[in-house]
């Protein structure tokens, strides 16, 4: 039985619940007891969106204490940084490096650009990095950016869940004229986060 706890942030609209979704799905296929939990604010509006998966019998409380994530999954910088304090001292990050301009930025004619959170979580460490929207915009559409950085997390061995696992779960989750891409956007991360 695997002991894993995966804190996966982002903005409304990004897929953050449905790439935790296929993690605890994925994880329950393996055999392994799971709790989850979503925290969403505003997500319809593009606020932060927040998923707790926690795989293994010895979790009793859905939610991650502070300081225990093994991996965090970023689908916006500034996210990451807001929930850097869940990481574990020795756990990683996948972080997408494309920033999502806040509404409260664009109103106010801020420059937001993430580029200072990247620099922080640079500094700190423990941090994959990527230009998930990038990566997406070379396969059609950045709609697959939770699927690419699913794939980043699977590859650097963070997730600690089979590859042929995720591939099944996202084959049942996604509708078939979109599976193709996904996959293929999975598999182009899980190469990324091989390294």
């Amino acid at each position: 039985m695997m002991k894993k706890d995966i804190l996966i942030c982002g903005v409304g609209g990004q897929g953050t619940v449905l790439a935790s979704r296929i993690i605890a799905a994925a994880a329950m296929t393996e055999g392994n007891t799971v709790h989850s939990a979503e925290t969403i604010g505003m997500a319809q509006r593009g606020g932060p969106v927040t998923s707790h998966v926690r795989i293994g019998d010895e979790a009793y409380s859905p939610l991650i204490p502070l300081g225990k994530a093994d991996l965090i999954i970023g689908f916006e910088p500034s996210e990451v940084v807001r929930n850097i304090a869940y990481l574990s001292p020795e756990g990683i990050a996948v972080v997408n490096t494309a920033a999502v301009k806040p509404v409260t930025a664009s109103l106010s004619g801020s420059g937001y650009d993430g580029s200072e959170m990247t620099a922080y979580l640079k500094k700190r460490g423990g941090c994959i990095f990527a230009d998930g929207v990038a990566e997406c915009e070379k396969l059609g559409s950045v709609k697959f950016l939770n699927i690419l950085l699913l794939g980043i997390a699977a590859g650097s061995g963070g997730l600690g869940i089979e590859k042929d696992t995720l591939t099944g779960e996202i084959e049942k989750r996604v509708p078939e004229k979109f599976r193709e891409a996904n996959l293929k956007a999975f598999m182009n991360g899980y190469e990324i986060g091989r390294g």
